[in-house]
């Protein structure tokens, strides 16, 4: 079984900065691309960030030149630098992985979510 565990969020007060961690564990071959999530209330889960295992990444518009992820292959963890934060980054932020087990299938895992809050 793969879990995916964020960590990080936390209430911050706008122009600020918080750095989440996603960790993976279980039993797996390899984990390929990892992406972080939002969803705000009221609104549809979309994506933020995404980084391949070759380190190639994509952004949403809005947090471009913000946000940064990045991730440890060895550790098999995922990081998101947010900085410049504002109020409208307010949401749950979702951990997903492209997940390869050892039975040969690719799962597509969801942690549980990180509260991030940015006070204006």
């Amino acid at each position: 079984q793969v879990q995916l565990v964020e960590s990080g969020g936390g209430l911050v007060q706008s122009g600020g900065s918080l750095r989440l961690s996603c960790a993976t564990s279980g039993s797996f071959v390899s984990i390929d691309a990892m992406a972080w999530y939002r969803q705000a209330p009221g609104k549809q889960r979309e994506l933020v960030a995404r980084i391949t295992s070759i380190r190639s990444t994509n952004y949403a518009d809005s947090v471009k030149g913000r946000f940064t992820i990045s991730r440890d292959n060895a550790k098999n963890t995922a990081y998101l630098q947010m900085s410049s934060l504002r109020p409208e980054d307010t949401a749950v932020y979702y951990c997903n992985a492209d997940v390869l087990t050892r039975a040969g299938r690719l799962i597509y895992p969801w942690g549980q979510g990180t509260q991030v809050t940015v006070s204006s």
